[in-house]
């Protein structure tokens, strides 16, 4: 779904994650160029990564962090982030999808529509 948001935004994404990988046994993770997913590792915590990305990328455009912690939110804003809960990063996503089908539903009516105008054209 992530990868679908990028294709839709363009916005790249980075997933974070405690811990030093993935648990054994895990999957592995379908790739995409545009969404990476990363581990901390020992010693060091997923909200550490978080504002070291929002501190660091900020100078390239808006950074958004999606979290349930509270804390970690106002952390991302006061470096000058952007913040949303999970709840409403899921509406972003579901809202972007959802018109990207319209524009595609729309841009195959005006082929389809080009296309017969010219098959008719081209029968007479």
């Amino acid at each position: 779904m992530l990868a679908r948001f990028y294709d839709a935004t363009g916005t790249p994404v980075t997933v974070f994650f405690d811990g030093s990988g993935a648990p054994p046994g895990t999957p592995p993770a379908e790739t995409h160029p545009a969404v990476e997913v990363l581990f901390s590792r020992a010693g060091q915590t997923a909200d550490q990564m978080i504002e070291r990305a929002a501190y660091r990328f900020s100078a390239y455009g808006e950074v958004l962090a999606v979290t349930d912690d509270v804390a970690e939110r106002e952390t991302v804003t006061g470096l000058g982030g952007l913040a949303s809960s999970c709840a409403n990063f899921i509406r972003l996503i579901e809202n972007a999808l959802a018109e990207l089908q319209d524009e595609l539903q729309d841009y195959n009516r005006a082929e389809r529509n080009r296309f017969n105008r010219n098959h008719k054209r081209n029968l007479q």
